[in-house]
């Protein structure tokens, strides 16, 4: 910033200005001007411009060119200043929102994109897939973690979109893997997108994101990657 040659009538005054600002900023007089500015809140600056232009030598008078880029720079940093708290804000109010979205799942069935069936303590695991056109016969097969077929099940004619099954002859507590044949109506082969379903047990917020703790895998699944939700366990 432009120094300013003060007259010697007004030096107690000006040295008062000049100690009240360094103590505001925490800058040595060494400092740049961009650094000073850094330091100082508009409120400072104003203070300190107050006083320039009040002690400040007639036959020297600041650049006010100067003085009006720093102020720019003042502003700057507090406009970055309100930006950060209002993002912060927002990051809050998603995080509540998320919070409220995790917990509303607690006892309903979700689906993400797998081929697993997890059987429950009676033996029975609910699947899901999608079928991207109507099919007049759907098939789907489970198999043993060995690869033998544990099972199969004739499904019949689907219309297209979001399909579940029950399956109810298997091991509890057991994981199985499952696939789906999808016949068309001209003969050919429907194309299924299959999914995992899990129970939903419980909401985990020790991240910076809530996860979902489910019945029968270990890992949390992540909120974003819920494919679909069938209702209630």
């Amino acid at each position: 910033m432009t120094s300013l040659a003060v007259p010697s009538s007004n030096s107690a005054n000006a040295a008062s200005v000049a100690a009240s600002t360094t103590a505001n900023t925490g800058n040595s007089s060494g400092s740049s001007s961009g650094s000073a500015a850094a330091g100082l809140t508009q409120s400072d600056f104003l203070q300190l411009l107050t006083a320039q232009l009040q002690y400040q030598d007639p036959l020297s008078p600041a650049n006010p060119t100067e003085m009006a880029s720093e102020f720019a720079q003042i502003s700057t940093v507090n406009g970055i200043n309100k930006l950060n708290t209002r993002v912060s804000d927002i990051e809050t109010a998603t995080s509540a929102s998320q919070m409220g979205q995790a917990a509303g799942l607690v006892g309903k069935q979700v689906a993400v994109l797998g081929d697993t069936l997890t059987t429950n303590s009676s033996g029975s695991a609910t699947g899901a897939f999608n079928l991207a056109s109507a099919a007049k016969d759907v098939t789907v097969t489970i198999l043993n973690q060995d690869g033998t077929v544990a099972g199969t099940m004739n499904l019949g004619a689907l219309s297209a979109g979001q399909q579940s099954f029950q399956w109810g002859d298997g091991t509890a507590g057991q994981d199985y893997t499952y696939s789906v044949s999808a016949m068309t109506a001209s003969g050919g082969t429907d194309t299924a997108t299959q999914y995992a379903v899990y129970t939903v047990e419980g909401v985990n917020v020790s991240g910076s994101t809530p996860t979902l703790n489910v019945e029968g895998y270990a890992d949390p699944l992540s909120v974003s990657s819920i494919q679909t939700v069938l209702g209630d366990s």
